[in-house]
């Protein structure tokens, strides 16, 4: 198994190696382009030597914004995300003993592995994971990070769809990349005529 996201070998690596960089990278994955985003967990470990949840939450807010802060910045909007994922971070470790794979191997309370429902339900509970972000993940985790709990095509649906090209969860390559990016293209050009047609309606 070996992620081919941003382009990049050693960001890459990092996200296919910790399962924290992997989170990370998708909780930036907000306007700016998904590389861009999933690079960023390599640059925080460069910049602050932390890449683990434990360290991350307990520095310095005002240190870790001038990592995020150094050019090229992680994010174009350094002070939230920088905040997110402290916060995040701080989640992880208060409720997951700071093991972002916890989300995804942890035995659930009846004591069996977790299915596909049950970690999107995980992923919901986490500080800027809203629904389709939560969808995203799981279907990534499906896809390409050897999680095999049962439904999770179906819990991560449209984004787990065999054959699709809508996410992060579908980026194996420079040309799924391509995919992905003329489907987001799409649906955003749908959006702006929907929002046009209501407008002149």
């Amino acid at each position: 198994m070996a992620l081919h996201i941003t382009g990049d070998t050693a960001a890459d690596d990092l996200l296919t190696n910790n399962p924290l960089a992997l989170l990370v990278g998708m909780l930036l994955d907000q306007q700016v382009p998904m590389e861009t985003a999933f690079a960023g967990p390599l640059k925080i470990e460069q910049r602050t030597g932390a890449s683990d949840a434990t360290a991350i939450a307990a520095m310095d807010p005002d240190d870790f914004l001038e990592a995020f802060k150094q050019t090229p910045a992680v994010h174009r909007f350094p002070g939230s995300m920088a905040t997110r994922v402290q916060t995040l971070c701080q989640t992880l470790v208060d409720e997951w003993g700071g093991d972002a794979e916890a989300l995804w191997t942890a035995p659930t309370e009846a004591g069996g592995s977790p299915d596909g429902p049950e970690v999107l339900k995980r992923l919901k509970k986490l500080p800027g994971f809203g629904e389709q972000k939560a969808k995203i993940f799981l279907a990534l985790l499906g896809k390409q990070y050897g999680f095999t709990g049962d439904g999770w095509r179906e819990a991560s649906a449209p984004y787990g769809d065999e054959g699709a090209y809508r996410s992060a969860a579908d980026i194996v390559s420079p040309e799924s990349l391509t995919k992905v990016r003329e489907h987001k293209k799409a649906m955003k050009a749908a959006a702006a005529a929907a929002k046009h047609d209501k407008a002149t309606k």
